[in-house]
């Protein structure tokens, strides 16, 4: 009877999951192509094949279905970068400034590859506080990798934070922005090169 009983409770527990999912990937399209301001929650869960009961049963609503497309999405940013920054360490390059080029690096290309997602989160237009929030992960983002460089009297660098901050909020921008991918990869490249030739203020 247990068997049984777990058996049920792994189906259910997979349909869940296979609708939750659904909703996300609908979620993704409808804010994509109509923004997150015009979009319905009709439109989400017709597009997912489910109902707004079930939508309400995985997500808060709306604002909530954004915020895990968005938490998701930065999830893949981190991996990306920690990948790029582990492959640099692995190869014998142990500066820090090549690290973290490599991790921004990482980070823009993957403003490319997801740009309509990227684009999405970049645009201002989310739930009310978000712009605070993209902001708040992007400066968290550039002082965590920012923290490679340090000062000789061994300090954190917080006008090189508040530039790497800035900077990478507008080059996610604007390589999000284009709909040519390898001209907003060729941007993406240059736009580290400029990066490399920043110098922490002593």
């Amino acid at each position: 009877m247990s068997s049984e009983i777990e058996e049920t409770s792994t189906r259910v527990s997979e349909r869940g999951q296979a609708t939750r999912g659904a909703l996300l990937r609908a979620a993704r399209e409808v804010f994509c192509e109509q923004g997150f301001a015009q979009a319905a929650v009709t439109d989400i869960v017709a597009r997912a094949g489910a109902s707004v009961g079930s939508l309400y049963h995985h997500f808060n609503g709306k604002a909530d279905l954004y915020l895990t497309l968005f938490e998701e999405f930065q999830v893949r940013q981190q991996e990306r970068t920690r990948e790029a920054i582990h492959q640099i360490r692995e190869s014998g390059d142990d500066d820090p400034k090549n690290q973290f080029l490599a991790g921004a690096a990482a980070y823009l290309e993957g403003s490319v590859a997801e740009r309509e997602l990227s684009r999405l989160f970049i645009s201002g237009d989310g739930p009310p506080g978000f712009d605070r929030i993209m902001r708040e992960r992007l400066n968290k983002w550039a002082r965590r990798n920012a923290a490679l460089f340090h000062s000789r009297a061994g300090g954190f660098n917080e006008p090189l934070v508040i530039v790497l901050t800035g900077a990478m909020i507008s080059a996610v921008d604007v390589v999000s922005a284009g709909e040519d991918i390898e001209r907003s990869r060729t941007l993406a490249k240059n736009i580290i090169k400029v990066l490399a030739t920043i110098q922490p203020v002593e």
